[in-house]
């Protein structure tokens, strides 16, 4: 190359570079048009569950439970129903324990009903068991995992037959009860924990009503909590009210999980072991025992369906409130209700799902959330205190306060007693669970003092009150809706009287910083605080 090209060249490359560094120095325009994507689908949402009844005569075991083979949620109910008829040797006839039953009508069989306070024992006619057979309820191995099943193979969701495996029979495919008849729908003998880990089955043929497929064992959901009756579920702390437990309405005899069933799940089990009783091994002839089981499975929009009325039986007081925290998934985090500042009207809040210290404001009045008492009661209290009110005119203002509420309102309050009895304790006899006078440790030394909790009285007067002492204390602590001292101030930092007492011319207050004291005498008004009034509403 001569030495003219190869500088002209030099002198070329040089211009390219010189542009570039323009270009990366300077700036310039830039479009990029239709940069476009599509990701869609389609998807059928397909509803599918399925009972699953697995029992072994020879063992006594008994499995009972609930699989979600869809793709949607599903909340879950279970009643379990007992026949029992015995023939002495020598007689002809089988003599039923229960008057009216029948043992091949299944509608007669007893209801089986737990007492209010403890699943193992039965109530009503269900009582007449109690001699005869034990059912073990959950899954009561402490420590173990949780255990394993066969997928049912059939996934037709308008088929009402269950999974029955071993000696259990599908209503559908058998209604004997001859004690031997078979009626199985579903693969295993029955017997505890005959599936586990990475066992499979080959449902080619079909063997078993279903598709021709093979499954893998699957797992129970781990049973977070014993199953309890509803009563017990009631006293739950907010946050424990929804999850993979039974709860049974000891009123119904129906069980209902705990938590909407996800797709793909199974429920722990709500029967473990169906067991005869030494009584009825000793029996001088024959008897025969059955257990029905009759499972019913809905949408989470259709928690109506499982209100709806049942025959002679009554729903208890608290089923709705359950019902409506399963279906939104939780009774603590107030989903679905609006914020403490959005003024609405009493059909738009849902008490049920409020977690005890909620604030809320409804028509035009701002409240705390303090407790669930049952029943769909719920007891509330007024967030800001009413100021410049004396202890002396506590009651008349309260009476103002109320019949200025909205008619809503009013039509939601409940009768409490006419006349509080609320005993008297001076300050210096009250003795404290901590320095900062938080929670009183000795108020059984007083009956009346301790006896003073609010509840509903049906022969009182639906109207405003202020809290007891005692109030105060069983509403203060952890989970609870004043967890600590400033949440028992009412807003804007102000005290505020309570109901009860004091010595002779004192009365018990909540002061500014949250303590309980009662050595302010009962003609103080000031405009830091006052009264707040509270009320149970329905």
């Amino acid at each position: 190359m001569t030495p003219e090209k190869k500088n002209q060249r030099r002198l070329r490359n040089l211009a390219l570079l010189s542009l570039l560094l323009l270009l990366v120095g300077g700036t310039f325009a830039f479009q990029a048009f239709n940069q476009r994507a599509i990701n869609d689908r389609i998807r059928e949402n397909i509803p599918g569950g399925r009972v699953h009844d697995y029992y072994n005569r020879d063992t006594e075991n008994k499995d009972v439970f609930v699989e979600n083979y869809g793709n949607v949620p599903l909340m879950a109910r279970i009643r379990l129903s007992e026949f029992m008829e015995k023939r002495s040797t020598g007689d002809t006839d089988f003599t039923p324990i229960v008057n009216g039953t029948i043992r091949d009508q299944v509608n007669t069989w007893t209801v089986m009903r737990p007492s209010e306070t403890n699943l193992n024992t039965r109530v009503g006619d269900s009582a007449a068991f109690n001699t005869y057979a034990n059912l073990t309820f959950g899954w009561p191995r402490s420590g173990q995992d949780a255990p394993w099943f066969m997928p049912t193979f059939n996934r037709d969701n308008q088929d009402l037959m269950t999974a029955s495996a071993g000696h259990a029979r599908d209503w559908i495919t058998s209604t004997a009860t001859d004690g031997v008849t078979d009626g199985a729908t579903h693969p295993g003998d029955g017997t505890d924990a005959y599936w586990s880990s990475g066992d499979s089955f080959d449902n080619s043929g079909p063997v078993w009503p279903g598709e021709e497929v093979t499954h893998d064992a699957a797992q129970n959901l781990q049973q977070e909590r014993a199953p309890m009756t509803i009563s017990q579920w009631a006293a739950l702390p907010n946050n424990l009210k929804v999850g993979n437990f039974w709860v049974i309405d000891h009123q119904t005899g129906w069980a209902y999980w705990a938590n909407q069933l996800q797709a793909g799940e199974s429920t722990s089990y709500l029967l473990d072991a169906a067991q005869m009783t030494a009584a009825a091994n000793n029996i001088p002839g024959e008897y025969y025992y059955g257990i029905h089981v009759d499972g019913q499975l809905i949408s989470p929009d259709r928690i109506n369906d499982f209100l709806a009325a049942d025959g002679s039986f009554t729903h208890h007081d608290d089923l709705s409130d359950f019902l409506t925290a399963v279906q939104n998934g939780s009774i603590d985090n107030n989903w679905g209700n609006p914020g403490p500042d959005d003024n609405v009207q009493p059909d738009q809040i849902n008490f049920s799902i409020m977690a005890p210290g909620t604030i809320f404001t409804m028509a035009g009045e701002q409240y705390r959330y303090l407790e669930n008492q049952g029943g769909r009661n719920h007891l509330i209290i007024r967030n800001h205190a009413i100021v410049n009110v004396s202890w002396n005119n506590q009651n008349t203002r309260l009476n103002q306060w109320y019949d200025t509420l909205d008619p809503e309102v009013q039509a939601m309050v409940q009768p409490v007693s006419d006349s509080f009895v609320t005993g008297a304790v001076p300050d210096a006899d009250v003795t404290w669970s901590d320095p900062a006078r938080w929670v009183p440790n000795n108020l059984d030394n007083f009956p009346e003092i301790a006896a003073d909790v609010t509840t509903v009285v049906s022969t009182g007067t639906p109207r405003a009150f202020a809290l007891s002492l005692a109030d105060v204390a069983r509403l203060s602590g952890p989970g609870t809706a004043f967890t600590g001292r400033l949440e028992r101030l009412a807003a804007d930092n102000a005290w505020w009287w309570i109901r009860t007492p004091g010595a002779s011319g004192y009365a018990w207050l909540i002061n500014t910083h949250g303590r309980l004291l009662a050595t302010e005498e009962v003609g103080l008004s000031r405009l830091s605080g006052g009264i707040r009034p509270a009320l149970i509403v329905h």
